[in-house]
């Protein structure tokens, strides 16, 4: 069962042409876009990452899927501003993760993942702190006060015990230390990409402990909508990717 989570929910999405002119001009976005057996929602999220009218290249890394993804991903590679890579085995997250940041050119890189959990309509206001010079990380909080989340009561739990833990551990204020959406400037990105090495899901931990090391820093969040899917519609973390990151934690604090 899903359980929606809304103190105020967010105001409709504002038109492209507003999220245009709320950018830098000249500021290029790149979208770290990680796939594995996505075939039946990955065009369908390119298709809303162009419709943002933001600069932006995409890079998409598949993951070693297996559904014929490939052959969606290969079609994908033939239109303008899109890079493509592909795993010739299953890694994880963090390892295709890794792949995207390395070639991304952005002057801003986000995390977007391949299902329709994350809307890309929302990349204006995510972005917003770093154009403005106030944050050089933004975290796309589903926890925050105007954050909009359909979500199911275990996950809820689960991620307010692994925040909890995080924060407590690395003195952070986080409320969504386990969220896909993240932006951060290039050159923050920089300074940990080279120290990362988590393959699945413990990436989300050990961005947020290694950036929590460098003096200066300056982390905010910011309210985002969410739509959970199941296991049934794809879902693929697991109750052990939980355990892994409470290990993380530990292991990067």
């Amino acid at each position: 069962m899903l359980y929606t989570l809304r103190v105020n929910a967010l105001k409709p999405a504002e038109p492209p042409e507003s999220s245009t002119s709320r950018c830098e001009t000249d500021m290029l976005l790149s979208i770290s876009l990680a796939v594995y057996n996505e075939r039946a929602t990955l065009k369908e999220v390119v298709a809303r990452i162009q419709a943002t009218q933001i600069l932006h290249e995409i890079i998409i890394v598949d993951d070693g899927s297996t559904d014929g993804t490939d052959a969606v991903v290969d079609e994908l590679s033939r239109l303008p501003g899109i890079q493509t890579v592909r795993h010739a085995r299953n890694r994880g997250k963090g390892a295709a993760l890794r792949t995207a940041f390395a070639r991304a050119t952005g002057n801003v890189v986000i995390v977007q993942d391949a299902d329709l959990e994350y809307d890309p309509a929302q990349y204006a206001a995510l972005i917003a702190p770093i154009t403005s010079g106030e944050a050089d990380v933004v975290y796309g909080s589903r926890f925050l006060p105007d954050s909009d989340a359909s979500i199911s009561f275990t996950t809820l739990w689960a991620n307010r015990v692994i925040t909890g833990f995080f924060n407590v551990v690395t003195r952070q204020r986080l409320t969504d230390v386990e969220t896909c959406y993240k932006a951060f400037r290039r050159e923050t990105l920089a300074l940990v990409l080279p120290l990362l090495v988590e393959d699945r899901f413990g990436i989300e931990i050990e961005l947020a402990a290694r950036l929590a090391k460098i003096p200066g820093v300056r982390v905010v969040e910011r309210p985002i909508r969410y739509r959970a899917r199941s296991k049934r519609e794809g879902k693929k973390i697991r109750w052990t990717d939980g355990v892994r990151a409470l290990w993380c934690v530990v292991r990067y604090r």
